[in-house]
C-alpha cells in the first residue's frame, strides 16, 4: 500500500516535469491522473484496494471538512447568544478503533473540530474520553462520533 502510494506521489511528480509546472494544483491534478492510470492496470500491478482506499480516504476529508464548517457554526452560535446556556461535560466514548493510527487519528479529528477536545484514551484502549463545549445529549454525541470519524476511518484503513 504504502509503496503504491510513493508510485503515485512519483508518477505526479513527473507529470510536473512533464508540464513544466510544479504548482500544487497541477501536481494534484497528476496525483489523480496516477491513481486513475494504477486504476485501470489494477489487475496487472494489484492496486485496486488502492484506489478504492483512496476514495475512501476523500470521504473521510471530506466529513472532516462538512463537520469542522458545522461546528464552527454551533460555536459561532453558542459565542452570540445573549444568555449563553452550556452543558459542557467530558463523555466515555467506547472505540470500536484498536490501532495505534487509528485511535490517533480518531482523536485529531475530534480536538480539530470547534466545541471538542480530546482529553484521554484509557489503559485498555477502549475508552476516547472527549470534552465537549455542549453536551445536551452524551449518547448522541457518542453515537454521532460512532458513526461519522470512527466508521469512516474503519472504511478508509482497514
Amino acid at each position: 500500500m504504502i509503496g503504491l502510494f510513493l508510485i503515485n506521489i512519483l508518477m505526479s511528480l513527473a507529470w510536473g516535469a512533464v508540464t513544466g509546472s510544479f504548482e500544487v494544483a497541477n501536481l494534484i491534478f497528476g496525483f489523480a491522473l496516477g491513481a486513475l492510470a494504477l486504476g485501470l492496470i489494477r489487475e496487472q500491478v494489484g492496486t485496486g484496494r488502492y484506489v478504492s482506499r483512496a476514495w475512501q480516504v476523500a470521504s473521510l476529508a471530506a466529513l472532516f471538512l462538512y463537520e469542522l464548517v458545522l461546528s464552527a457554526l454551533r460555536v459561532a452560535a453558542i459565542v452570540l447568544r445573549p444568555k449563553i446556556e452550556l452543558s459542557p461535560g467530558i463523555i466515555a466514548c467506547p472505540l470500536t478503533v484498536d490501532r495505534d493510527f487509528e485511535i490517533t487519528m480518531l482523536a485529531n479529528l475530534i480536538t480539530l473540530t470547534p466545541g471538542t477536545l480530546s482529553v484521554d484514551v484509557s489503559e485498555d484502549r477502549k475508552t476516547l474520553y472527549v470534552h465537549c463545549i455542549d453536551v445536551p445529549d452524551p449518547q448522541a454525541t457518542i453515537d454521532d462520533i460512532k458513526n461519522g470519524f470512527e466508521r469512516k476511518i474503519l472504511e478508509a484503513f482497514r
